[in-house]
């Protein structure tokens, strides 16, 4: 009994947190969260790249393989996540907004998880793969600061459990002609030749190359996750912490990003730590909010009954039979578009369908993939189809696709008489969803909010910039006086 007594002190004195935090103790909480990124990895199925890493993460846990985001740009689906909420239902669908003198304030009972899981007596911190300062939020909401305790995990109390988010620059970095260069010399670059593109894109040198840049920020990022990996192994951690690893929507390309096809809200969704079955594939739909609901339960926290998100490893989950994403006002661009998935089927309704395919913005339209797109469709150098996607002058009111003979989503069904039953359904599903939610996108955006954020936003461009600004927020105005 003695010795057995100085096998236990001694174990406890080498491991203080365990022992301070008892046999029960609740998990620690990483969320990986990448910039502009699609399932690009090899445990997804991408071959010209390997990503040993996140490899790793679904090898030892669960990988799901059909998570898509509520929102395809950053700040109203960063809103979403954070709070477990549909950005619709709590007033942030609009990009960046809530940024001038006109501001957004939660609902009732609506808090974001650091500040929950802060009152169950974690230690909440968000920053980055390197660096000592707090990382990316872009909440289009009013909120605390201090429900963040710091960059990273090391300012918190002996076996205090931490909550901590990772963010990662992730498609972003091809956008920096020094990180290309630099990573050129690091490493052998993807062969832009060998890029499989999907069929709407055309196989020019300025798209490939972008491609292949973006694929290597891929490996960059997988790179960054095995930072984080290391570090809590080299802490012995890593097997007393869950790690979430997400993107915040699809890659940043045309029809990508901003958009609600899968290339802009399918992402890849990996979890692993304890009481995570290992090597696990799900393939029920998942809405990235739920994400917060999961972490909750984890830490054992209570998870408010009007939460949307839904505890993934729940005894009594009931997994999701559709998905619903929205996009709204990005930066100055004006759209109003909703989704509703299942696992065969989407249906997309075009609120504004005397629109372009492709609106104007100053964001996507000073990038070169989109310069050189808009080159090419003057020169009349696109096919048939790339200009039909693309460039179509208008839209139409309702999108219907059968992803499973259609997964690029090219033939849009919704006038076919053979598939009347299912877009009747799904047109219901998705009135039915505006009304449950309480939609508020469902009405404009005043043009007090719009005018206080294009102000800020105004403020932060260079001259040239401007010009450009001002020019599509005049266009926006005239298409809405003319009922666009």
């Amino acid at each position: 009994m003695r010795l057995a007594l100085c096998l236990t002190t001694l174990a406890a004195a080498l491991s203080p947190t365990l022992a301070a935090r008892g046999e029960d103790a609740r998990p620690n909480i990483v969320w990986i969260l990448v910039d502009d990124m699609s399932a690009q990895f090899s445990c997804y199925g991408e071959t010209l790249i390997r990503t040993p890493n996140v490899d790793r993460l679904a090898r030892e846990g669960a990988r799901f393989a059909k998570t898509f985001v509520t929102a395809p740009v950053c700040s109203p689906c960063r809103s979403a996540l954070i709070t477990g909420m549909y950005q619709t239902s709590i007033g942030a669908q609009n990009h960046r907004s809530g940024r001038g003198t006109e501001k957004i304030l939660l609902p009732d009972g609506v808090e974001p998880i650091p500040a929950l899981l802060r009152r169950q007596g974690y230690y909440t911190a968000i920053g980055s793969a390197q660096g000592s300062k707090l990382g990316k939020t872009d909440y289009n909401f009013e909120w605390d600061p201090a429900m963040y305790d710091g960059a990273d995990w090391s300012g918190r109390k002996p076996g205090q459990p931490f909550f901590m988010q990772v963010q990662l620059h992730g498609g972003k970095l091809r956008e920096n002609a020094n990180w290309r260069n630099n990573a050129r010399k690091r490493h052998v670059p993807t062969d832009a030749d060998a890029v499989t593109l999907p069929p709407y894109y055309p196989r020019d040198p300025v798209i490939l190359e972008d491609w292949a840049a973006y694929l290597d920020a891929v490996r960059q990022t997988d790179r960054e996750v095995g930072d984080v990996l290391n570090r809590l192994e080299r802490e012995g951690i890593l097997d007393q912490t869950v790690v979430m690893f997400m993107t915040d929507h699809g890659i940043s390309h045309a029809r990508g990003k901003q958009f609600l096809y899968d290339e802009g809200i399918h992402v890849p969704l990996v979890v692993r730590g304890p009481g995570i079955p290992a090597g696990t594939v799900r393939d029920d739909l998942v809405s990235h909010i739920d994400l917060a609901a999961t972490s909750l339960a984890l830490a054992r926290a209570p998870i408010p009954a009007s939460m949307q998100a839904h505890d993934l490893f729940a005894k009594d989950y009931r997994p999701r039979d559709a998905v619903f994403s929205a996009r709204d006002r990005c930066d100055e661009t004006v759209d109003h578009i909703r989704s509703v998935r299942t696992d065969r089927f989407k249906y997309i309704r075009n609120f504004l369908p005397e629109r372009p395919m492709l609106q104007p913005n100053r964001y996507k339209d000073a990038k070169p993939i989109l310069r050189r797109l808009r080159e090419l469709h003057a020169q009349g150098k696109l096919d048939e189809l790339q200009e039909r996607l693309l460039f179509s002058p208008t839209r139409p009111k309702e999108e219907l696709y059968d992803l499973q003979a259609d997964p690029h989503e090219l033939r849009n069904l919704a006038d076919d008489p053979a598939h009347r039953d299912t877009l009747e359904a799904l047109r219901k599903r998705l009135d039915d969803w505006i009304v449950e939610t309480n939609d508020r996108g469902a009405q404009p955006e005043s043009a007090a909010m719009f005018d206080s954020d294009m102000k800020v936003y105004l403020d932060s461009q260079s001259a040239a910039e401007v010009a450009i600004l001002q020019q599509n927020i005049a266009t926006m105005k005239t298409w809405a006086a003319e009922g666009k």
